[in-house]
């Protein structure tokens, strides 16, 4: 990484030629945590936020949102990606352009599925193409930028690099590892009607938990990394938790309630990220029918659901020709 700090930059430097480059981003959706991999396993999901963003003169802002949250997000340097990009650009020591920005979204808002480290990632990678030949990004600096943005890498490492991705910390910064995932894993993701704050889910949990607890999470930690790359069937038994998910149930009842009724059947249920989604790991695509029958069946309001695959690609950027 150059130097900078997380701000803006001053006396920074002007990149010629930037004005008129235009790329195309694309970044899949994410469920992080799957369970027992709090704030380190994450899934990249093949639902996508497809975005053009152009260099205009600097100053100059022009939004427009098609899909999810077109009428609700701000249109001006406040939107998210927007102010994603202004931070690859200011650690970089790069004077920030103006942006037009084109959107397609098709992630749910604030229900699970890494919308907000989608939206960090899609600034991110904008931020790479549009400074291709002036500054040069490899997997690490990507990863963190967008964690300094996010705050954890969980949801942000998958977007970026799609597959199965366990994300840690270091004194040098974030890192991962990703994994390919065992072809017979058929995602479900579960979306109700009602959204969930991270920042409150984040805040019911507790300072400490009991030492069997963790000693139990570490153990279906590694067995689900296991289950999801060789051992499927394991998966019912790899998803069990005792760090999370018991602790944020009171503030979504119906969520909890439908992952006990799927777990009862004896589907690997858990919740998506923060919620209030629920992601299913099924083993195959019959098992994931099952679980949409039960969830139609069982539910006392009404579910989306989504039959995903995993994207084993990530995020990704590419120039337009103008």
């Amino acid at each position: 990484m150059s130097a900078g700090g997380a701000g803006v930059v001053l006396d920074a430097r002007e990149a010629v030629g930037l004005v008129g480059r235009r790329v195309h981003v694309k970044v899949p959706a994410t469920s992080a945590n799957l369970g027992p991999g709090f704030d380190t396993l994450g899934l990249a999901l093949a639902r996508y936020d497809e975005l053009e963003v152009e260099a205009l003169p600097a100053g100059e802002i022009d939004i427009t949102v098609h899909g999810v949250g077109e009428g609700e997000v701000p249109l001006d340097a406040s939107h998210l990606v927007v102010r994603s990009i202004a931070h690859a650009f200011a650690r970089r020591g790069v004077a920030m352009p103006g942006i037009r920005l084109v959107a397609h979204n098709s992630i749910p808002h604030g229900r699970g599925m890494g919308s907000s480290g989608a939206a960090i990632v899609a600034g991110i990678m904008a931020a790479k193409g549009l400074l291709a030949g002036i500054e040069e990004f490899g997997a690490d600096d990507l990863l963190e930028l967008a964690t300094e943005l996010e705050g954890h890498p969980d949801n942000v490492a998958p977007a970026l690099f799609g597959g199965l991705t366990i994300a840690w910390t270091t004194p040098e910064g974030p890192r991962h590892k990703k994994l390919m995932v065992h072809r017979g894993v058929s995602p479900l993701v579960l979306v109700p009607e009602h959204e969930m704050s991270t920042a409150l889910a984040r805040s019911l949990q507790p300072e400490s938990v009991p030492h069997e607890d963790a000693v139990f999470n570490v153990s279906r930690s590694a067995l689900l990394v296991a289950a999801l790359v060789q051992s499927p069937e394991l998966l019912l038994a790899a998803t069990e938790d005792k760090l999370h998910q018991n602790y944020r149930a009171q503030a979504m009842p119906e969520t909890d309630r439908l992952i006990r009724v799927l777990r009862a059947a004896g589907h690997p249920a858990v919740v998506s990220g923060a919620g209030p989604s629920v992601l299913v790991l099924a083993s195959d695509p019959a098992e994931r029918a099952d679980a949409v029958r039960i969830a139609e069946e069982s539910a006392e309001t009404p579910w989306q659901a989504l039959a995903l695959a995993v994207d084993f690609l990530g995020a990704t950027v590419a120039d337009v020709d103008v």
